[in-house]
């Protein structure tokens, strides 16, 4: 079984599940994604975030590849360039971090350490960038695939609470710690990366 990851660019953006290509939940505010959807426009505007965050700060996701099927992937960014951060009662992200906008591994891939293996190679990728951290806002009540990960799921891969709340706390991953992880935390991510959304949400925080 062959297995690669690739970062994520406006050429490989099509191997993303449709419904992912066009959720504009994090890449704009909430007024604006609201519009974006009305207007039918939501796969272009993605398109437009990936190629403005590509130009200016550079790579800004990763897909995973496993015998040339795309079997999932990770977005991040720094907050300057998630406007949705910024409706989130626990913002902002603290300024050495980038933010984990969300993820996935799609089923039938997950049980292969995949998950483990993407988010090593994004804190390779930010730590050779001088960044110290990923931090996230977790979704405390979560019931059912969304955009905002479950911040139980998200505690039980080593993220720690930062700020508190009852709703949406942030979480913070030390980088460096993530470079060690054991096969142990390989379940705990499939249970992350499998939760994201199954259709574009665009709920009012």
């Amino acid at each position: 079984m062959g297995r690669r990851l690739v970062p994520l660019t406006l050429d490989n953006l099509s191997d993303l599940p449709r419904r992912c290509r066009s959720c504009v939940f994090w890449e704009l505010d909430p007024v604006s994604g609201e519009a974006a959807v009305k207007a039918g426009r939501p796969a272009a505007e993605k398109e437009s975030w990936i190629s403005a965050v590509l130009l200016e700060w550079g790579s800004c996701g990763r897909v995973v590849y496993v015998d040339d099927v795309a079997a999932g992937f990770v977005l991040y960014a720094p907050p300057a360039y998630v406007p949705r951060s910024t409706a989130f009662p626990t913002s902002p992200v603290s300024p050495d971090a980038v933010q984990l906008m969300t993820a996935l591994i799609l089923p039938g891939f997950r049980g292969q350490g995949l998950g483990r293996v993407m988010v090593q190679t994004v804190a390779k990728d930010l730590l050779r960038r001088n960044f110290r951290a990923v931090e996230a806002f977790g979704d405390a009540r979560w019931k059912e695939p969304a955009c905002v990960l479950p911040a139980e799921h998200l505690l039980a891969v080593g993220f720690k609470t930062v700020r508190p709340h009852p709703a949406y706390p942030r979480l913070r991953l030390e980088l460096r710690t993530t470079l060690s992880w054991k096969e142990d935390v390989e379940l705990a991510l499939d249970r992350l990366l499998g939760a994201v959304q199954k259709e574009p949400a665009l709920r009012p925080l």
